[in-house]
């Protein structure tokens, strides 16, 4: 796989989803979980979409349950929690593994194009986010503690930015 756009997902109401559907769009990537220290971040997540989704962002939210056991909810619990308490409309997709065998192979190639601190591959904890360009290409890995608002330059350099 070479592009974000080579990839499919399933979202949260079960339906498959072609990600080649956003092209064209900056997307912001992010593995999620309803129960950690940094779910408050899924409000600011949904700010920035509502700020920057007529310019062309698009925030997916895949939850995962990998990182002390804080998604362990099913996709439609977890699709409830995070509307009713984030008022979350962006995507959300069912919940996946992102590191191991069973990592989703778009978890896969996130971390083999934007490596984490030191090379490392491996996601440590819910909240990571990978910004991806109109091209479908990594453009930037974010840390969990990474605030949304503290991408507001990295997205707005990104929607300016036009694919070549």
């Amino acid at each position: 796989m070479t592009s974000f756009y080579d990839f499919a997902a399933t979202r949260i109401d079960g339906h498959s989803h072609a990600l080649s559907d956003y092209r064209g769009k900056v997307v912001l990537v992010v593995n999620t979980a309803s129960a950690c220290g940094f779910t408050p971040q899924l409000q600011g997540l949904q700010q920035l979409y509502q700020r920057y989704a007529d310019q062309g962002l698009v925030i997916l939210g895949f939850p995962c349950n990998q990182f002390g056991q804080q998604d362990k909810g099913s996709n439609a619990e977890i699709a409830s929690f995070c509307q009713r308490n984030y008022g979350v409309d962006f995507p959300m997709m069912s919940k996946v593994d992102v590191n191991g065998a069973q990592a989703h192979p778009l978890f896969t190639w996130l971390k083999a194009q934007a490596p984490g601190i030191l090379g490392t591959e491996m996601i440590k904890w819910n909240f990571t986010k990978f910004l991806l360009g109109r091209d479908g290409q990594v453009l930037q890995r974010f840390a969990p503690k990474d605030t949304p608002q503290s991408l507001t330059p990295a997205i707005e350099a990104a929607l300016q930015a036009r694919p070549t």
